[in-house]
């Protein structure tokens, strides 16, 4: 049972980590708003078929909490994702996988000026490790990049996405109590629904990008491996090992999407980007096994 556990949640952050690396061989083959409505359009579809009866069950909870979902489902789904596929037209796949990590700590900060959860000193210097990694990243190795505002536009529109994102997280839970199908219906709904006004400006704009044989194999992997395939294993291995364990793994994300920018986009991978690895895992390792608690609870980060 731990096995298929443990393959279930590898393949979940390989399928997460492999986004960033499918964002990177859109450029030039689909514009990024087109990427991220075409993915949430088809996947909420698909999800829709699945799932009709439970969110035909869950319409009275769900018409109480609708402003929240939208905003769960714009920010966490919408902006997040947009945010993502437009920087890697500005900066490499591996930057963006590294910026990715700094969410688990952004997560923590917030909780503890939110909702005063209790950190330990351990926790502290793990995040501060954490955002260090990061900003090594962004500045691509010389951090006196950040003093003279002198920051690549992706890496910038990425640390956004990451804000954005943790934003979304720490609200989920404020979510109603429905089931997962019917949430994941809302969701990739909204976010659909929410992408529209931004794929007609880009076409308005000159910049948008129908899709080739290329662009169409990078919207497929995006609508069932990331946004699909890897939310059904990763809510099966919640239930096979709990979500305290499962979430562990979510810091594979940046290691697979390091390893497959290198191994598939040929991207260089420098010294700066180790020191920022270590750091960056590190400072979650840290934070993690001095103050993780175990709660039960099973969120649905997407990538």
């Amino acid at each position: 049972m731990h096995r298929t556990a443990y393959l279930l949640l590898v393949l979940t952050t390989l399928f997460w980590g492999g986004n960033a690396i499918a964002g990177k061989l859109a450029v030039g083959h689909v514009s990024p708003m087109l990427l991220t409505a075409l993915r949430w359009g088809v996947a909420m579809v698909i999800l829709w078929l699945i799932g009709r009866k439970q969110l035909q069950s869950d319409w009275p909870v769900i018409r109480r909490n609708l402003p929240l979902l939208v905003a769960l489902g714009f920010l966490g789904f919408a902006v997040f994702n947009i945010a993502l596929y437009s920087a890697l037209l500005y900066t490499t796949a591996i930057n963006v996988s590294i910026e990715q990590a700094a969410m688990p700590m952004l997560i923590f900060a917030a909780n503890f000026l939110l909702f005063r959860l209790r950190v330990t000193w351990l926790q502290i210097v793990g995040f501060v490790l954490s955002i260090a990694g990061v900003v090594l990243t962004a500045t691509h190795g010389d951090p006196r990049e950040l003093l003279a505002l002198n920051v690549n536009y992706g890496d910038l529109l990425m640390l956004i996405g990451v804000i954005v994102y943790s934003a979304y997280t720490v609200a989920l839970r404020l979510k109603p109590a429905i089931h997962w199908q019917s949430l994941m219906i809302m969701l990739t709904g909204v976010a659909f629904v929410g992408t529209v006004p931004f794929v007609v400006a880009e076409f308005r704009s000159g910049a948008g990008i129908v899709p080739d044989a290329l662009g169409w194999s990078v919207v497929a992997y995006t609508i069932f491996f990331p946004s699909i395939l890897a939310q059904i294993f990763y809510i099966k291995g919640v239930e096979m090992i709990g979500a305290n364990r499962a979430g562990l793994f979510i810091n594979l994300v940046p290691i697979f999407g390091t390893l497959l920018s290198v191994m598939i986009l040929r991207e260089t991978f420098h010294a700066y980007h180790a020191i920022a690895m270590i750091l960056v895992l590190g400072g979650i390792w840290l934070a993690e096994t001095s103050g993780r608690k175990a709660d039960g609870r099973a969120e649905l980060p997407v990538r």
